[in-house]
């Protein structure tokens, strides 16, 4: 072979070895949600999350992070399938899923098939139940009730009270059954409680009057800020002006199409992230998901995946874990970490007990000119 041939050859192969080392060098994390749908906006904005934090973590060199998408459109069947694709395609661990429902299906899979799940938003308890391999980003749906009654109280919000929740969802139902076993036990007077049984469901007059009748001076809405945006717009109607008091499914409900953000003027909610932060991380987040959103506002669904892919990242490093690492073998090893360490992110400061719940607690916030602004200022 002539000295330009053997030089290559070396080359090649050289390029093989490294071509190998960098593949190795590249995890593989899955993100499940629905990226169309009644609850698009939820799955989107934990999507466009994920993609900043790939792209920074991406920027530093080192450990590398592939991640693979898959729409669950917030449906449970259909969330099962996403996991199978992304399973396939050589997952290694999940930031997910979005939603609740999807999320105590695919969960129980994944304890089964010992594949390591973290999710940025899914808040019911049930989540982690016995799961050693679920753990969450976000608070849990009890303390959103038991926050939201002791608020109500401490601050003068309303002395009689409305609720308006979906019996059909995990989520609503148990913030609903927190808040309202707090209410009785601190003497806080709830004269109506209404249901409806679909996201998509577009006529609350029944239950907009129901808690007008019976003089309810603060509605307290556990719910998506979908059927929210027509449960103001209702109010509206009715020329009922309570205080809406929502928890952080209702965040997103000003990057609505079409929605008059003139309607949830004096709404107060509770999220651990504003975008109208003035704090440089944010600003920055901000910024950098406008870029990859198309413009869009970021949510706290957003930040707490931009927060999940972080968390990931910093036990995988701390792991020793590769793209050549199994999901069952990197399950383990991120149990070991995310049992013991804590994260600093833009959701607040953050360790995880037994259970896999978070220990972070909801801030609130009210809505004022079209902005969040902490409660209080």
């Amino acid at each position: 072979m002539k000295k330009t041939g053997k030089i290559l050859a070396l080359a090649l192969a050289l390029m093989m070895i490294f071509a190998g080392s960098a593949m190795a060098d590249t995890i593989k994390i899955a993100v499940i949600g629905p990226f169309t749908g009644p609850a698009a906006n939820y799955g989107l904005a934990c999507r466009y999350g994920a993609q900043v934090a790939r792209d920074e973590i991406n920027a530093l060199g080192g450990l590398q992070i592939e991640l693979l998408f898959e729409d669950d459109e917030h449906d449970t069947e259909k969330a099962i399938n996403a996991y199978n694709a992304v399973m396939e395609a050589g997952a290694q661990m999940i930031d997910g899923t979005t939603t609740t429902a999807p999320c105590l299906t695919v969960s129980a899979v994944a304890y089964e098939e010992r594949v390591f799940m973290l999710t940025p938003s899914a808040s019911n308890d049930g989540v982690v139940a016995d799961k050693d391999n679920m753990y969450q980003v976000c608070f849990q749906d009890p303390v959103m009730g038991v926050f939201s009654a002791d608020m109500i109280v401490e601050n003068n919000m309303g002395t009689k009270v409305a609720i308006i929740y979906n019996n059909a969802d995990d989520y609503s139902t148990t913030i609903y059954q927190s808040f309202k076993a707090e209410a009785e036990k601190i003497g806080l007077e709830v004269v109506s409680v209404t249901t409806f049984a679909a996201d998509d469901n577009t006529d609350f007059t029944v239950q907009v009057a129901d808690a007008k009748d019976n003089g309810a001076d603060l509605v307290f809405l556990p719910i998506y800020y979908t059927p929210a945006s027509n449960i103001l717009r209702t109010a509206k109607g009715m020329d009922y002006a309570p205080v809406f008091f929502g928890v952080d499914g209702m965040d997103g409900i000003l990057a609505m199409d079409n929605f008059d953000a003139s309607l949830a003027e004096g709404v107060i909610l509770l999220t651990p992230f504003s975008a109208f932060s003035d704090d440089e991380q944010v600003v920055s987040f901000v910024e950098k998901y406008k870029a990859v959103s198309g413009g869009v506002e970021p949510n706290q669904f957003g930040a707490d995946s931009y927060d999940a892919i972080y968390a990931l990242y910093q036990a995988s490093v701390a792991a020793g874990i590769t793209g050549e690492t199994t999901y069952d073998e990197a399950c383990e090893l991120l149990i070991e970490q995310f049992s013991t360490m804590e994260y600093s992110g833009l959701t607040g400061e953050m360790k995880w007990d037994e259970t896999g719940a978070v220990s972070k607690e909801p801030a609130a916030y009210v809505i004022k000119g079209g902005a969040y602004v902490p409660y209080g200022e």
